[in-house]
């Protein structure tokens, strides 16, 4: 099961980003006046792959990764992880309100912004790569959790915080 679970999940995050990563394409395109710009190539191109595609592919992703975690240690990679997929919804939420302001006739940004947001998906990608490949334990100088500092330990599951 863990296994499908992780493939799915892959192949789902793989489709999600691809998206993220060709909107803003279709937005330069649509600023610079090319041939894709036509809005009857770019209004149903535009909505077909951020509706019918990429938002899917997002919310598969995030719910084949949520079934994940009950199989993995927590420590500061899956927290660290979790914020770059926190960001890389917020993107695609960022993508979509563009595409509604362009789909209304009003583009209020230029082509080299978009090119700028293209970057954007590349390192919310190579993050989360990296995090779950490295799956550091610790970020910075915090201690792991379940870690004994001054002879006691910081927070064992079931433990009361209080003294």
């Amino acid at each position: 099961m863990y296994f499908w679970l992780k493939v799915a999940h892959i192949a789902c995050m793989a489709v999600w980003f691809t998206g993220l990563f060709f909107l803003p394409r279709l937005f330069v395109a649509r600023h610079r006046r090319e041939r894709d710009a036509r809005a009857g190539f770019f209004n149903p191109v535009a909505n077909r792959l951020f509706f019918r595609i990429t938002t899917p592919a997002g919310v598969l992703a995030i719910a084949f990764g949520m079934a994940l975690i009950p199989w993995v240690e927590p420590s500061a990679w899956l927290v660290a992880k979790l914020g770059v997929v926190t960001l890389a919804v917020l993107l695609h939420l960022t993508l979509g309100l563009h595409l509604y302001a362009l789909g209304h006739g009003r583009d209020n940004h230029s082509a080299p912004f978009y090119r700028m947001l293209g970057w954007v998906p590349l390192v919310l990608l190579l993050a989360a790569a990296a995090l779950t490949g490295a799956k550091p334990r610790t970020a910075g100088g915090l201690p792991p959790p379940g870690s004994v500092v001054d002879g006691g330990p910081i927070h064992s599951p079931g433990a009361s915080s209080a003294p």
